[in-house]
């Protein structure tokens, strides 16, 4: 027997508890503009979630799983993804679960097409998943990041995939896997793919942790970290792994959630990853096919404090209209969860208690999290998805629940957040071990809707059903020069007095995939003033202008070339060494 080495974990400290009083919380009669509802039972889908557990509390089963949200079949309507978990050692089932896949028939209505779509995932447990169109040819190909050897499957365009990971060369071994995502970090105009890996873990050598009388699930410092890996798109079908000649071999690393974006603005895809109970990883792209590790320097590696949390998932926004990406991360129980405010000269502020960001979620595990505009008031709000990780956590602990409600934070449009889940519908309601998020418009009536991934049940799907009366804009983007999807590309929205910044992004939240049509809320505006994309390969900037509301548009690069001299423009930033 090996006994846990984390049990900070399991304890919530005086001092936490003392840090929610801080925290700003709605105010008993205010009004909420956020209204949700549950239609899980109304839209055909019958998936039903396995960890693959037998009882012996393998650490994969906690992390299980991720989703995605996508348009496979190019219908213009958002279809859905889900991972499942194949049985571990000491499990035995009649028949094998699989991933499912649920095509949008409109009016929140899906179909399981996952046998004629050839998705249902093989021998692998799946873990994260991300979604972009790697060879340019127009249709979203999806990347499985697995316990065990992980799947690339290439999107034929006629309805089904076909698995090309062995000559593709990105099925990377029987590494424990957590986030993955496209990116275009050369600037080639094909997309290359990282790949966060967790712990070293067997089957076969299990660790065994007790809490008094109750078998618990391990923590990740009862393993060594993992290495993780890049893969350089060759632009045949084929990948290199590039990890030891970029610099991220170097990181051994406990990832969880990630997401690649371009923190510094200048131009190149830079990398996130949250990791659990250690330091995270800023990876920044040094534009010559490296990169260098600088959360430390940054100040995103751990809280105000100095103490590493067990991170989860990661999202990132602009979310108080500096121009500037910020991050947000979620974590343990009796741990807030973090706002990395973006200071713009290449480090970031512990923005947690002074924005109210963590309000809400201290007692519980946050696993999936989203920067998204659910009222369309201009300003991105926050979701983040709950659930302990032992279905027994009761039993040696009163302060948390396995299941438990989700939390809404909606952004007030001052730099601050206000707890509003018990105000928003049927969230407070509903009581699940979440893991995966994905937020997607399912019935492109310019509101953002949720599907959520719960741990050994079914799924979630919350329909947005906001009162508000304001006005959107999403864009669909459409490389010519730069990747097909646009991942990496910058858009800006003018509206009035709003300013607002969003970048097409590849695989984010906690291991999941989400957003590759960006959206915008409006507010009362009934027209953007002006539309700006950034192609980071061209640099070519496409501007609109006296753009109608209400509607879902696809830019195509160099398609509305103008004489306007840009807003905005890349910085030329200094290589970090």
């Amino acid at each position: 027997m090996v006994l846990g080495s984390d049990f900070r974990r399991w304890e919530v400290g005086w001092w936490a508890a003392a840090l929610v009083s801080w925290l700003p919380a709605a105010p008993a009669r205010a009004e909420c503009p956020i209204r949700f509802r549950d239609v899980t039972a109304q839209t055909g889908i019958d998936f039903v979630h396995t960890d693959g557990g037998s009882g012996r509390k393998y650490i994969v089963e906690s992390m299980s799983a991720g989703l995605a949200t996508f348009d496979y079949d190019n219908d213009g309507k958002i279809d859905i993804y889900f991972l499942n978990g194949r049985p571990l050692a000491g499990r035995k089932t009649k028949v094998p679960p699989k991933n499912r896949l649920y095509r949008n028939l409109g009016g929140f209505r899906f179909k399981d097409v996952t046998d004629e779509a050839g998705v249902g995932g093989g021998a692998g447990f799946g873990l994260g998943v991300c979604a972009g169109d790697y060879d340019n040819d127009g249709h979203q190909d999806l990347y499985l990041n697995n316990y065990g050897e992980n799947i690339l499957y290439h999107n034929n365009g006629d309805g089904t995939f076909t698995d090309v990971t062995r000559k593709a060369g990105v099925g990377r071994g029987r590494k424990v896997g957590a986030g993955a995502c496209f990116l275009d970090y050369d600037n080639d105009g094909l997309l290359d793919l990282y790949v966060a890996n967790y712990v070293k873990f067997s089957e076969q050598k299990p660790v065994v942790i007790m809490h008094g009388s109750q078998h618990v699930y391990p923590g990740p410092k009862d393993y060594l970290p993992e290495t993780h890996n890049l893969f350089h798109n060759n632009g045949d079908g084929t990948f290199t792994d590039v990890s030891k000649q970029a610099g991220i071999a170097a990181h051994p690393g406990t990832g969880m959630g990630m997401i690649s974006a371009d923190y510094d603005n200048d131009g190149y895809p830079d990398i996130f990853v949250a990791n659990d109970v250690a330091q995270n990883f800023l990876f920044h792209n040094n534009r010559d096919g490296t990169f260098t590790e600088v959360a430390l320097r940054a100040g995103v590696a751990l809280d105000m404090n100095g103490i590493p949390h067990g991170n989860m998932g990661v999202d990132c926004a602009d979310y108080d209209h500096s121009g500037l990406l910020s991050f947000f991360v979620t974590a343990y129980q009796g741990e807030l969860k973090t706002l990395y405010k973006n200071l713009g000269n290449g480090t970031f502020n512990d923005a947690t208690l002074l924005s109210g960001a963590g309000a809400g979620s201290l007692p519980y595990v946050t696993w999936g999290c989203g920067f998204v505009d659910f009222d369309n008031d201009g300003y991105r709000d926050l979701f983040l998805v709950c659930g302990h990780l032992d279905d027994n956590v009761e039993k040696y602990d009163d302060t948390t629940s396995y299941r438990c409600r989700n939390v809404v934070l909606r952004n007030l449009g001052n730099g601050k957040f206000v707890d509003v889940t018990r105000q928003c519908g049927d969230v407070a309601k509903l009581r699940m071990s979440g893991r995966g998020v994905a937020f997607d418009d399912l019935d492109n009536d310019g509101r953002i809707d949720v599907v959520i991934l719960n741990s050994n049940d079914r799924p979630t799907i919350l329909r947005n059903e906001s009162p508000s009366g304001n006005h959107w804009i999403q864009i669909r983007l459409q490389g010519v020069r730069t990747n097909r999807d646009g991942v990496g590309a910058r858009v800006y929205v003018v509206a009035g007095d709003l300013e607002q910044m969003d970048e097409v992004h590849s695989g984010r939240g906690y291991q999941s995939h989400w957003g590759t049509r960006l959206h915008f809320g409006l507010g009362k505006h009934q027209r953007a003033d002006r539309i700006e994309v950034h192609w980071p390969r061209s640099r070519i900037v496409d501007i609109l202008e006296n753009v109608p509301a209400d509607r879902l548009m696809t830019i195509a690069e160099g398609s509305a070339p103008s004489k306007l001299k840009p807003l905005f423009v890349y910085p030329q930033a200094p290589k970090i060494r």
